[in-house]
C-alpha cells in the first residue's frame, strides 16, 4: 500500500487530473468554433459541461494560493509558481469567468433580446482567454503525465467525475434555453443555402 500523499501532492494531482479533462473538453469546444452555426448545439452543451470542472480547477489552484500565502509549511516549502504564471493568473481567471459568464448570459437572454455588448464581450474575452490559456498549457502540459501517474487516485477521480456529472445535469437542465439560438442558426443556414443555390 503506497504511503499517503502530502497535501501539496494531493492538490497537484487533483489540479492535473482536472486540467486533463478540461483540455479534452476545450479541444471539442474549440473545434465547434470552426463551424459554430452547424455545431451550435454541441458548442452550447460542452460550454455548460465545462462550468463545474472549471470551478473545480479554480478551487484547487485557489486552495494552493491560499495555503501558500497563509504560511502553510508544506506549501511554502514547495514554493510558488513561476513569477510570469503568477502575474498571468488573475487575467486567466477573469477571462475564464468572462467567457463562461457571457456565454450563459447570451443563452439566458436569447438571440432576440441579447445586447451586442454581451456578444462583443463574449468574443473579446475569448480572444484574451485563448492567448493566456495557450501560454498556461505550454508551461504546465509537460508536467501532467508525471502527476497523473501518481497513486491514491480514487478521491481525485471522484471529485472530477462529480464535476462532470454536475456539468451534465447543468447542460441537461439549461439546454431548453438553446432553442431560440438553434432555430436562428437553422434559419440562417436555410437562407444561406437558398442564396447559394441561385448560382448553381
Amino acid at each position: 500500500m503506497p504511503p499517503p500523499l502530502d497535501p501539496t501532492a494531493r492538490n497537484e494531482r487533483l489540479t492535473a487530473t482536472t486540467a486533463t479533462v478540461l483540455l479534452v473538453l476545450l479541444a471539442v469546444e474549440g473545434f465547434t468554433i470552426l463551424s459554430v452555426r452547424q455545431l451550435l448545439s454541441v458548442h452550447i452543451v460542452v460550454g455548460l459541461l465545462l462550468i463545474p470542472p472549471v470551478a473545480l480547477k479554480l478551487l484547487s489552484t485557489g486552495y494552493r494560493f491560499l495555503r501558500y500565502y497563509a504560511g502553510d509549511q508544506a506549501f511554502v516549502a514547495k514554493g510558488p509558481p513561476h513569477i510570469v504564471m503568477r502575474l498571468l493568473a488573475p487575467l486567466l481567471v477573469v477571462s475564464t469567468l468572462a467567457v463562461l459568464g457571457t456565454g450563459v448570459a447570451l443563452l439566458a437572454f436569447g438571440p432576440e433580446n441579447h445586447r451586442d455588448l454581451v456578444l462583443g464581450l463574449h468574443k473579446a474575452s475569448f480572444v484574451v482567454w485563448f492567448f493566456v490559456t495557450s501560454l498556461h498549457v505550454l508551461v504546465y502540459a509537460p508536467r501532467l503525465p508525471r502527476a497523473l501517474r501518481a497513486g491514491n487516485a480514487w478521491s481525485r477521480l471522484g471529485l472530477v467525475t462529480g464535476s462532470l456529472l454536475a456539468g451534465a445535469v447543468l447542460a441537461g437542465s439549461a439546454y431548453s434555453l438553446a432553442g431560440p439560438w438553434l432555430s436562428r442558426a437553422h434559419d440562417h443556414q436555410e437562407r444561406e443555402g437558398a442564396y447559394l443555390s441561385v448560382f448553381r
